[in-house]
């Protein structure tokens, strides 16, 4: 975790392991055993009726052997480089994992104080906007491609598996984006603009940042609050904060 004043913040967005066994949970799907259930009865049938022919070819993402052989499982949040992150997370199912891993979701004051970095900045790299210095604001959205709709079919397993026509994966590893830090001394949050949008402990529902492909250049100070807490799609992560 990074210290920021008074609290500490994940380095990196949310990835889910088994909180019993500690095996990593997919990234594709919500990690909880009914919404996995619910995602794959609907996308077995759906992803080979909507789009074009190519993409009703894209078979779903495989699942962990924890995820269908087990009911049981609970998720506990971790934080490291260069995975997937964590998205179809509700904002409850992200206070549990972080709960499980000795933390909790940031306040919204938190949040945008660690994005900003020890500078105060609007974004975390400076004052201005700058294209793709944070995985912000691609201007493919997956659904569009999968789909032929952008506004359709948002719990789609496959989403987050698409890339732009230089290959390069609309959602990118964690870390991956290397301009895009929040610095604190000599240490830095990444990715708190752009990749997901981040829950916060809102009671009403909020998520922070931006996804990759939100258009938005309102860095930090990005916030939606129109989804209940018990909202999911492919785009919304979260990263946990702990009192130092």
């Amino acid at each position: 975790m990074v210290a920021v004043r008074g609290f500490c913040i994940d380095r990196f967005e949310m990835s889910t392991v088994d909180n019993r066994t500690g095996k990593p949970l997919s990234p594709f799907y919500p990690p909880h055993p009914k919404l996995v259930a619910s995602a794959l009865g609907s996308w077995t049938v759906e992803r080979v009726r909507v789009g074009a022919a190519g993409a009703r070819g894209i078979p779903l993402p495989l699942l962990p052997e924890i995820q269908y052989s087990r009911s049981d499982y609970v998720p506990r949040a971790i934080s490291r480089p260069g995975v997937v992150p964590q998205g179809y997370l509700p904002q409850w199912l992200a206070k549990v994992a972080c709960a499980n891993a000795g933390k909790r979701l940031c306040t919204e004051d938190e949040w945008v104080e660690a994005c900003r970095g020890s500078a105060g900045r609007k974004f975390p790299y400076g004052a201005r906007f700058e294209d793709g210095s944070c995985n912000v604001y691609r201007h493919l959205h997956p659904a569009a491609l999968l789909h032929a709709a952008s506004f359709y079919g948002h719990l789609d397993p496959r989403l987050n598996l698409v890339s732009d026509a230089n290959r390069d994966p609309l959602l990118r590893l964690t870390g991956a984006t290397a301009s895009c830090r929040s610095q604190w001394g000599e240490d830095a949050a990444f990715d708190m603009v752009g990749n997901l949008d981040e829950w916060i402990d809102d009671p009403k529902g909020a998520f922070l940042g931006g996804f990759y492909a939100r258009s938005t250049r309102e860095g930090c100070e990005s916030r939606v609050g129109v989804h209940p807490t018990t909202y999911y799609d492919y785009s919304t992560g979260a990263r946990c904060c702990k009192n130092q």
